[in-house]
């Protein structure tokens, strides 16, 4: 699917890998930094205040490493992830989606069959949850999902194996560039920094990884 991208992309389709980070905590350190001089280190504070927390919810975009359409907020349920899809669809309604996403339960939840048999127009009986039909279990709901003859459809990464998901890799990025010696004096100024971290990075660092692995197994 990393190596269709480019050519899907020129097609209109989105290749979109998506994933949750939770737990963002908003920390403050209780007095300033002091700045490095000759013969002395920077003097970071190792006491902080705690302000709360928020859970990211971010769309790489394979096939030009744009951030898109991220949700910021303080929970990360299965209502919150089924109005993420929804509101990056909707950036470009009529077209095809294919979102690559962990095993998690609320990335095969039946809500978000909803969802996508709305916007691809299906018109089935899907059943009831836990008892019959495509919403019986997460099986069915997972194989309605990742129908390829779908509009809007989802391609799992295997159990244990989330580091496939490329979005992985851009959590890192901003991890390293952000978070991890930042001060935020609250969620709202956590949120907005973030937001304004992904503007930067699409304006200025964005671009396709570039995807080696190819499945083979690293031992015989």
């Amino acid at each position: 699917m990393y190596h269709q991208a480019p050519e899907l992309h020129e097609q209109g389709v989105h290749v979109i890998s998506t994933d949750e980070k939770t737990g963002i905590q908003a920390l403050e350190p209780i007095h300033p930094s002091q700045p490095m001089r000759p013969g002395h280190p920077e003097a970071v504070e190792f006491e902080y205040e705690r302000h709360g927390t928020q859970a990211l919810i971010a769309n790489f975009e394979v096939a030009t490493g744009r951030v898109i359409a991220p949700s910021i907020g303080d929970t990360r349920t299965e209502a919150d992830f089924v109005a993420h899809i929804a509101a990056t669809v909707q950036t470009d309604p009529q077209a095809e989606w294919i979102f690559i996403a962990d095993q998690l339960n609320t990335h095969q939840s039946a809500s978000l069959v909803a969802l996508v048999a709305q916007r691809c127009a299906i018109e089935v009986d899907l059943g009831r949850k836990e008892k019959t039909g495509i919403l019986k279990n997460m099986a069915s709901r997972a194989a309605f999902l990742q129908d390829p003859t779908h509009r809007i459809r989802f391609v799992y990464t295997p159990k244990h194996c989330s580091w496939l998901n490329q979005v992985e890799i851009w959590f890192g990025i901003l991890t390293r560039r952000l978070l991890k010696r930042g001060c935020f004096a609250s969620t709202e100024e956590l949120k907005q920094r973030i937001l304004a971290f992904i503007t930067f990075f699409n304006q200025t660092l964005a671009k396709p990884f570039r995807w080696t692995y190819i499945g083979k197994p690293l031992m015989a």
